[in-house]
Order: structure tokens, then C-alpha cells, then sequence
């Protein structure tokens, strides 16, 4: 299993990210994927027109996002990969640090550098225009 951790800055307050990884149109306006979304524990979502699903594991409102975290690479009998969404305020909006583990072993690395460009590139861009 491959597992890895990054993080960035993004314009924005904790509850503001937090707020927009859980909202489907949010997420989808940030991402620029479509999506679907739930702010409740349980609660089902996807990302990027079907390619990531998974369900929210553990929430705590504007601090921390886990959710069971697949796409549509992932084997038929491979595991759900967890991903944990961390959020803290510092200075210029918050650093979000992820840590994406259980991911099949050999696509770590296409997922690690996924979340830079997908994810971080479109987010800092979406906040800043927001402020």
C-alpha cells in the first residue's frame, strides 16, 4: 500500500475550505470537477464527474475532513484508500495538510502529485478570487 502527505496554503478560513470540500457545487466550482457532496458523517460524495467517490468518515467542522477515498482506478477488490483533511488557520488563510493512505500499491504517486493540480492549483485560485 502506497500512503503520502502534502499541503498548502489556500486564501481562505478553516471553516470557509471546510465549507466548500463538503459542498458538492462548492467542491465543483473549486475543483472545477462536478461533484457531489454531504456534510454529515455517513454521508456519500464524489468528485471530478464520477472519477473519486467515497464516503465522510469522521468530521470536525472547520478542523478536520476524514472520508473514504476511491476512484475508478482503484480494482473492483481493492479497498477504500482514507484520506484525512487537515485544517489550520496561519498566516494568509489556512494550511490544509492531506494524508491520503491504504492506496494501492504503485499509484501513490500519480495521486500525490494529483492533489497539486487538481486540487491545490484550483483551490488557491477559487479563494483568491473570493476575497
Amino acid at each position: 500500500m502506497d500512503s503520502f502527505e502534502v499541503s498548502a496554503v489556500i486564501p481562505a478560513a478553516p471553516q470557509a475550505v471546510y465549507k466548500a470540500w463538503l459542498s458538492g457545487k462548492e467542491h465543483a466550482a473549486m475543483t472545477g470537477g462536478g461533484a457531489t457532496g454531504s456534510a454529515r458523517a455517513g454521508g456519500k460524495f464524489t468528485a471530478w464527474d464520477g472519477y473519486i467517490e467515497g464516503r465522510n468518515l469522521e468530521l470536525r467542522p472547520g478542523k478536520r475532513i476524514v472520508q473514504s477515498w476511491r476512484t475508478s482506478e482503484f480494482a473492483e477488490g481493492d479497498a477504500d484508500s482514507r484520506l484525512e483533511v487537515v485544517l489550520a488557520p496561519v498566516k494568509g488563510g489556512t494550511k490544509v495538510t492531506l494524508r491520503h493512505s491504504n492506496i494501492p500499491a504503485g499509484q501513490g504517486s500519480s495521486y500525490k502529485s494529483g492533489w497539486g493540480e487538481h486540487y491545490f492549483g484550483p483551490m488557491k485560485e477559487y479563494f483568491s478570487k473570493k476575497v
